[in-house]
């Protein structure tokens, strides 16, 4: 039987007489929906987070500057609280990014504007640096696991965003200087909205077109120091600011950047999918360069993962303040005599708002616990072995999942949060009623690290070609059976539905 007793009991208050018509242990259910030892992991965070004066809420609002002033400072101090130490860079990736998600998790529950800036700044870099570099970027990786530096990611461009193949920032290798020369051709090609570029961070993580003895080899990921980190000054050659007032995430400071012969090492290519020797040679682990590409880039799936989840806990947060609301608030009476009103939740109306998110909480954060699970230890596999290609079927199948889920799941928080505080009347357009800070944590999640209705197209594009094998009488490519019914497609087709009573909808045997 699991132990519950780290999970303090909730204080005695109106929602009494509801809590207490309940079937089951609720703490038990709660332990369904969260891992054990994860559970106890974020519940440090937050009571760490609580005692300390710098994550205290300001009692009037901050301007934009302000607010990003203040994020800075606080991941500053979230990064001294050592909730990630450097002797977990020698745990197996899939434990350590586990652990670190699961305290992205926690932050991003009460403080979504520190959260971006540490899993951009520091989870993501350490994460592509130990999927996409090598040994000789051990220094890096080294003092980002101490918090010696801050990164951003570096790919969208003002012309170019889910276009990838077509971003225009080139790194071309220089066999002179054995250098790499960055430049941006014009404004079009500029680096935007990269998170913590504004004024914060000293490296970032490029993505540009790789060019060697003449020739376009497409793009690859390079790490590029950019301001001093003594002065926070710009490094000759480079034009970089702030993007300006945004309608959410006011903390975050993303940025712009242009690159004028701007120089880095060689060694500075992330180089375990295509490197340059000093004679200028262009070598692969790979032979077609889509799959150099898409390799680079499906290193982002774990940002698209780690939206997955904190949408998923926004969902949860945004049903649980309306459930309470209208366990509370009472409206009308059976008749006019009748002085005792009823509480909203008692409405089938209100039920028919609310509850199916309610479900929807539930059933996305289940999914998106077990498919974490199943990604990182896919991740952990192509780190390892020594021909990547030999995950290829696996790989793909998982970024079509990631990239029908995120679509499907910041949608649906979307959408609920918006319902939710509808369904809370006036009193949930109050600040404090905290979903005016919900929809602007999700509202941009709908769009960053890949456009929702672009993902769909790359999901259904892998679903097509899956569809086309099967048509075609070969095997289909699906190591986790996310699309098996294909093969019962025939029969499928044929069913029509049968059931006649709602007793038998509700009946899980009935067929």
């Amino acid at each position: 039987m699991a132990d519950t007793s780290f999970i303090k009991d909730l204080p005695s208050g109106p929602l009494d007489a509801y809590r207490d018509r309940a079937t089951f242990d609720w703490k038990k259910m709660k332990l369904f929906f969260e891992d054990p030892d994860l559970l106890k992991v974020k519940m440090r965070v937050w009571e760490t987070l609580e005692k300390d004066p710098i994550f205290q809420k300001p009692k009037t609002e901050l301007n934009s500057e302000e607010m990003k002033r203040r994020a800075a400072l606080q991941l500053r101090k979230y990064c001294q609280l050592s909730f990630v130490t450097p002797e977990m860079a020698n745990l197996p990736y899939k434990r350590k990014t586990r652990y670190m998600m699961t305290i992205n998790e926690a932050l991003a529950v009460t403080f979504p504007d520190v959260s971006v800036k540490h899993a951009i700044g520091l989870g993501l870099f350490k994460n592509t640096l130990t999927t996409l570099g090598t040994e000789r970027h051990k220094k890096v990786l080294d003092a980002a696991w101490s918090g010696k530096i801050l990164s951003c990611l570096a790919l969208t461009e003002i012309a170019h965003g889910s276009n990838t193949k077509q971003m225009r920032t080139t790194a071309t290798f220089d066999k002179n200087s054995q250098e790499f020369v960055i430049n941006t051709p014009d404004f079009e090609a500029a680096k935007c909205w990269v998170g913590n570029l504004g004024k914060t961070c000293t490296i970032a993580l490029l993505f540009a077109q790789l060019h060697t003895n003449g020739q376009c080899y497409g793009l690859h990921a390079f790490v590029v120091p950019i301001r001093d980190p003594k002065t926070l000054l710009p490094y000759p050659g480079i034009v970089v600011g702030d993007m300006g007032e945004k309608i959410g995430l006011h903390g975050i400071d993303n940025g712009f950047i242009m690159f004028q012969n701007y120089r880095i090492p060689r060694e500075n290519l992330l180089n375990r999918t295509g490197d340059v020797t000093p004679e200028g040679e262009y070598k692969s682990s790979f032979s077609e360069p889509g799959k150099i590409l898409g390799a680079a880039l499906e290193n982002l799936s774990t940002g698209r993962v780690g939206i997955m989840q904190e949408s998923a806990n926004n969902l949860v947060c945004a049903v649980t303040i309306a459930v309470r609301y209208a366990v509370v608030r009472k409206q009308f009476a059976k008749s006019p005599d009748e002085r005792s009103e009823l509480p909203i939740i008692e409405y089938q109306l209100h039920q028919w708002r609310v509850f199916p998110y309610v479900a929807a909480a539930a059933v996305l954060k289940i999914f998106v616990a077990g498919f974490t699970d199943e990604y990182l230890a896919t991740v952990q596999k192509s780190t390892s072995a020594t021909q990547i290609e030999d995950l290829t079927s696996v790989v793909a199948e998982i970024h079509a999942v990631v990239s029908s889920a995120k679509p499907l799941i910041t949608w649906v928080c979307r959408d609920a949060v918006q319902e939710c505080r509808e369904a809370c009347g006036g009193h949930g357009f109050l600040k404090s009623a905290r979903f005016g800070d919900l929809r602007g944590a999700i509202d941009p999640c709908v769009t960053y690290e890949g456009d929702n209705n672009v993902l769909g197209q790359q999901a259904s594009n892998w679903l097509v070609r899956q569809w086309e094998k099967m048509r075609g009488e070969e095997e289909l490519c699906s190591p986790l059976g996310t699309c098996a019914f294909f093969q019962h497609s025939g029969e499928i087709l044929k069913r029509k539905f049968g059931l006649e009573r709602v007793q038998e909808v509700l009946d899980l045997n009935c067929e």
